[in-house]
């Protein structure tokens, strides 16, 4: 039995590797294709293509994304799928913010890297906007490393945030990031929070219980069972004067709370604590308490599924024409934005409380064949991508272009909610966690399934860039 179920194995995991190669000579091929269809239309040669990649068989297959051909009459129109990056250039800089910005260039590239211009509104809420609010998070701890104040003058900041923009752009960031990621000069400041310097701020709070708890957190454990995110409120509450009302008017019900004063505090000791860690250990504590809050909502916009309602209210069996309508309505889903594999496991939720709402009663996603990488953005126009949970980054090379690391394991069934109305879903109980379709192991035949796998997917796609242009 036992040499029966190690051959299924094997099976299953070279029917893996046969399916990564089809989806890469697939890749490949539209390639080809496009520079063959161009070629007529020009008189200098095309660029080579990058070779292919040389990984071993079993090992997670990457995709070269170095597939955009130089193109040689810069005085005709680019096509869509060959797009421009910007070119690097020496930013000009207000003079008014003394900062040395050198100190922080590994952390600024960082940044550039994953919000660069043609992607960022595509990972805006899961890669982008982490790390520009952690690079802002460390530069007002950095810029006050040599003084007692924990913030920046109002004035000095508005300077110094136009040359973090500036720079940033410079680097080929996209220069919407304010908008993008809903922050302005004054995050820089202490805003309305009582405590600004390094002196009252270490006389109200237990900064070693505060280093102790975000000093080093665990991914995995953070978000869950946290420790670090109780430190920083409560850090927060203590100067923000809040504690000390709570401990002294108990029994007062009904008294405003004061949210803003709050939040900038906390902006304070995320301040103390990058000037207190190293850059490198900071932006990591900060990306996973990100991760920790993006991964609770969907980002995504669900218009009215009237018509999918209409299609699908009474079926109890699958039906081509509710099947349709459904996968209609997702296509327009796919092209907002890539998504983490928990954010998923929530937008799934909600959507199918909608369509609960509207007289839904049956579990459409399972009659057709909805998993969760159907929400997010598909690569190749076939292969649905979901970000890991945990903190991920754009990779940028000058010869490869921009690609990032899709999760793509095992299909996951999109959950079918109990009920229409959903006040929250919880995604640490046991019963929550990412449970895959049956794979060959646990159906006891050698079919395509299990294993766990990566792919580096180039973004520079025709589905990806076709969703760019809408």
């Amino acid at each position: 039995m036992n040499f029966f179920q190690t051959v299924g194995h094997l099976k299953g995991s070279l029917c893996n590797q046969l399916l990564l190669f089809i989806i890469w000579l697939y890749s490949f091929q539209e390639l080809v294709a496009l520079q063959m269809l161009l070629a007529p239309t020009h008189t200098s040669s095309m660029s080579e293509l990058a070779n292919p990649p040389t990984t071993g068989l079993f090992d997670p297959i990457a995709i070269s994304p170095a597939v955009i051909p130089h193109y040689p009459n810069p005085s005709e129109p680019l096509p869509p799928m060959y797009p421009t990056f910007p070119t690097r250039y020496e930013p000009v800089l207000s003079g008014k913010c003394p900062v040395n910005f050198t100190l922080i260039s590994s952390l600024m590239e960082k940044t550039a890297s994953d919000c660069s211009q043609p992607l960022a509104a595509l990972v805006g809420n899961v890669i982008c906007c982490p790390q520009f609010t952690s690079l802002l998070h460390i530069f007002r701890g950095f810029y006050s490393i040599n003084s007692d104040k924990l913030v920046l003058q109002d004035a000095v900041a508005n300077s110094c945030f136009t040359d973090i923009l500036n720079i940033l752009a410079s680097r080929g960031a996209n220069s919407t990031l304010p908008t993008l990621c809903s922050v302005k000069s004054s995050s820089l400041t202490g805003g309305s929070c009582p405590v600004k310097d390094l002196f009252s701020f270490e006389k109200t709070v237990n900064t070693s219980k505060l280093l102790e708890a975000c000093g080093t957190i665990d991914p995995l454990k953070e978000c869950c069972r946290p420790v670090c995110q109780p430190a920083i409120m409560d850090a927060a509450l203590q100067i923000s004067g809040r504690q000390l009302t709570l401990n002294e008017n108990k029994n007062i019900v009904g008294e405003p709370y004061p949210i803003d004063s709050l939040n900038d505090c906390k902006g304070v000791v995320y301040s103390y604590l990058s000037r207190k860690l190293p850059s490198d250990a900071a932006n990591t504590v900060f990306r996973i308490l990100s991760a920790c809050k993006v991964n609770k909502v969907c980002p995504l916009s669900f218009k009215e599924p009237s018509e999918v309602i209409v299609a699908c209210r009474n079926v109890a069996a699958p039906s081509p024409s509710c099947c349709s309508s459904l996968n209609t309505y997702i296509a327009g889903v796919q092209k907002q934005m890539l998504i983490t594999n928990r954010q998923a496991i929530i937008c799934a939720t909600v959507f199918g409380a909608m369509l609960r709402k509207g007289g839904i009663m049956e579990n459409i996603y399972e009659l057709c064949d909805v998993d969760l990488k159907d929400f997010s953005i598909q690569v190749y126009g076939q292969q649905g991508c979901l970000l890991r949970s945990l903190p991920a980054d754009v990779i940028f090379d000058n010869a490869t272009g921009i690609s990032f690391t899709c999760d793509l394991s095992d299909n996951i069934a999109a959950p079918w909610p109990s009920s229409s109305s959903i006040s929250s879903v919880s995604l640490c109980a046991p019963e929550m966690s990412l449970h895959t379709l049956p794979t060959s192991e646990t159906l006891k035949n050698s079919g395509c399934g299990g294993g766990e796998l990566e792919l580096l997917v180039p973004i520079f796609s025709l589905f990806i860039f076709s969703t760019l242009l809408y």
